[in-house]
């Protein structure tokens, strides 16, 4: 399988789009840590270079989702596993072919470290157009074991706003397509136990971010 060919960066409408998404959903989830450090005192945090880790990881409230094969995807369904997660939709002509093309990057690079292998989820926000077969198509395009997975607009709302993000269906009718969906454009990465670890804004870059996750994976781990 061929590595995906770079694509354009978003247009202007949709770059200042989709800066205001990442300034509101910043500005969410800054109360939010501030809200879980007064309840709760975090863990000491580590330095990262690309990502940001949050001062105390972020429990997902409850969700299910279809994924590519048909079936339901649950937080409990991702427990077990580091997961890299983004938001995005199949026919996003610009935003997650980059990202898709930075998770099979990402995938090559934490391999070659031997480190565990993380799993790798497109959350579609596009459940109109996505059905499992058509994800099971796009994700398995770029690696034969990534995940998509998408959902009633309720259930994406609440969990696309668990993890911090933001999106907004925005109708064209000079499309073929009749409407396009901007979105975050971030990438997030679960911990085994089904919490918001870190947060991986864009740019993205693979090496540096799989040296991130080698340093949480060894916070994560108790000494001997």
């Amino acid at each position: 399988m061929s590595s995906p060919e770079p694509q354009p960066f978003p247009t202007a409408p949709v770059a200042v789009t989709l800066a205001v998404l990442a300034v509101l959903a910043g500005l969410w989830l800054g109360a939010d840590w501030t809200g879980q450090r007064k309840s709760v005192p975090g863990p000491a945090t580590v330095q990262l270079q690309a990502g940001t880790q949050l001062p105390q990881p972020k429990p997902l409230k409850p969700f299910a989702l279809t994924d590519q094969d048909g079936q339901t995807l649950t937080g409990e369904g991702l427990a077990g596993h580091w997961t890299f997660a983004a938001i995005g939709y199949t026919t996003c002509p610009d935003v997650c072919p980059m990202t898709m093309a930075t998770f099979v990057a990402l995938q090559r690079q934490i391999a070659a470290a031997a480190a565990p292998a993380p799993q790798f989820l497109l959350i579609s926000v596009d459940p109109e157009r996505d059905t499992p077969e058509r994800l099971a198509q796009y994700v398995r395009h770029f690696h034969p074991a990534f995940l998509g997975a998408t959902g009633s607009q309720e259930v994406l709302r609440g969990l696309t706003r668990d993890l911090g993000g933001l999106y907004v269906r925005v109708e064209d009718t000079k499309s073929a397509l009749g409407y396009t969906m901007d979105h975050s454009a971030s990438i997030y990465l679960i911990d085994p136990e089904g919490r918001l670890a870190a947060i991986f804004s864009t740019p993205h870059e693979p090496a540096i971010m799989a040296r991130d996750f080698s340093t949480l994976l060894n916070a994560a781990t108790p000494p001997i």
